[in-house]
């Protein structure tokens, strides 16, 4: 592993090995700055020798895997995993912010002409993707003199992907082209008829179902399916939701990856000049030509254009929490009407959530916790190490934050599992 440098005013320089790390700290002429991945900033002047470091960026939704690396040795490799709850979150926030101005304001006329977005808006959910990869390249300038960032960006034809024989004017003839709405093009598609009882229930009355929920599936036509009204408080009331699958994936990744690369580059251009664009396929060919195997920290390196550098043997392991739960209520409401409050204490026997901490000699995250000082510790991948370890039985080492990172030894990142 590589033990990073700074110098005492902050500037990046060229790793070092533990040894040489060890015996700064010993003779007092550097001081640690950071815990993970292990940095030290130095106490006197130093010559500042550098290398070109070259550092590529695996865009993604989900995943996005980053590499910094010379023409010999890989110096810094990890996988981050981003947000994806987003979406769900704000689309509760919204319901319960209309069902209280429901219940305790006037009528108020409904609002539109008046509330324009400002120039470059995007929606949140992109917008955290964007920052997130902004962060994690500004974490790598903080402990290595890059000199070029690659970035790899992709744009899809979500046409092409519904149907792989469209060509020119179809482009602009939808698949609704011709229907007055979403619902009205459902039902001719289904043939007016339900399909879970195929109209054996003889029921006249005809509705839209949500195959995923309308908060987080939306209103799109791969995600409804016609019911009649009698299979359709049937299958909500028994709970039977499951039973219908969407023929097609969603396609909200490839929505937000065309969406966000442009955007995300600008940005990124404005603040580093020596940033530059690649694509998938260019990634694709100098991998294969190289015999390397599939993967977002492996794509990297391709990126960063030295795919046989050698690694250093630890990869880091990245995850993007949130900071704060501002609900003020629980959504489930008590006997007597009464909304039970939804406010935990920051600190349970001075550990808080998402603080990583040591137990039998293991580092993990605490991902749950209980006022009687037992908390649920997992590693970054899911990986349960204690159900309910009790709050003697840990150390903190280091403090919550909205990026967490943990360091493993390998040379490619296991898949993440959601916690």
């Amino acid at each position: 592993m590589f033990v990073y440098i700074i110098n005492k005013h902050g500037k990046p320089l060229m790793p070092c090995s533990p040894r040489k790390a060890r015996l700064l700290l010993k003779q007092k002429k550097a001081k640690v700055v950071r815990r993970t991945p292990f940095t030290i900033q130095l106490l006197y002047g130093s010559s500042g020798y550098k290398q070109p470091v070259s550092l590529g960026v695996d865009m993604g939704t989900r995943h996005v895997g980053i590499s910094a690396t010379t023409k010999k040795d890989v110096l810094f490799e990890a996988e981050a995993q981003l947000r994806t709850d987003i979406v769900e979150l704000l689309a509760i926030r919204r319901q319960f912010r209309r069902s209280r101005r429901n219940r305790k304001t006037r009528y108020r006329e409904a609002r539109f002409l008046n509330r324009r977005k400002p120039e470059g808006w995007l929606p949140p959910s992109i917008q955290h993707k964007i920052n997130s990869h902004i962060k994690l390249i500004d974490l790598v300038h903080n402990i290595l003199p890059v000199t070029s960032v690659t970035i790899e960006v992709a744009a899809f034809d979500t046409q092409k992907l519904k149907n792989l024989n469209i060509r020119g004017v179809e482009y602009q003839q939808g698949e609704q082209m011709g229907f007055w709405n979403v619902r009205e093009y459902v039902l001719y598609r289904d043939n007016h008829t339900c399909q879970y009882c195929k109209g054996k229930k003889k029921d006249p009355v005809l509705q839209v179902h949500h195959i995923e929920s309308r908060k987080t599936g939306g209103d799109s036509p791969d995600n409804l399916i016609t019911l009649c009204k009698t299979c359709h408080h049937e299958i909500h009331e028994k709970g039977l939701e499951h039973i219908f699958q969407r023929k097609r994936p969603p396609m909200r990744d490839a929505s937000q990856m065309t969406a966000m690369r442009w955007a995300m580059f600008s940005r990124i251009r404005e603040k580093y000049s020596h940033a530059n664009i690649t694509y998938g396929y260019i990634t694709k060919c100098i991998r294969i030509a190289n015999g390397l195997s599939k993967s977002h920290m492996v794509d990297a390196r391709c990126i960063s254009g030295n795919p046989l550098a050698k690694p250093s043997g630890t990869v880091y392991l990245l995850k993007f929490v949130r900071k704060n739960n501002r609900q003020l209520h629980k959504a489930t409401i008590l006997k007597g009407g009464k909304r039970k409050s939804n406010k935990a204490p920051r600190f349970v026997k001075r550990f808080q959530l998402f603080d990583k901490v040591v137990y039998e000699r293991k580092e993990c995250f605490i991902f749950g916790r209980r006022s009687s000082g037992y908390f649920d510790l997992r590693l970054l991948d899911g990986t349960k190490v204690h159900a309910s370890a009790s709050w003697k039985k840990l150390k903190r080492v280091e403090h919550a934050s909205t990026l967490l990172i943990e360091r493993r030894k390998g040379d490619s990142s296991p898949t993440f599992a959601l916690a």
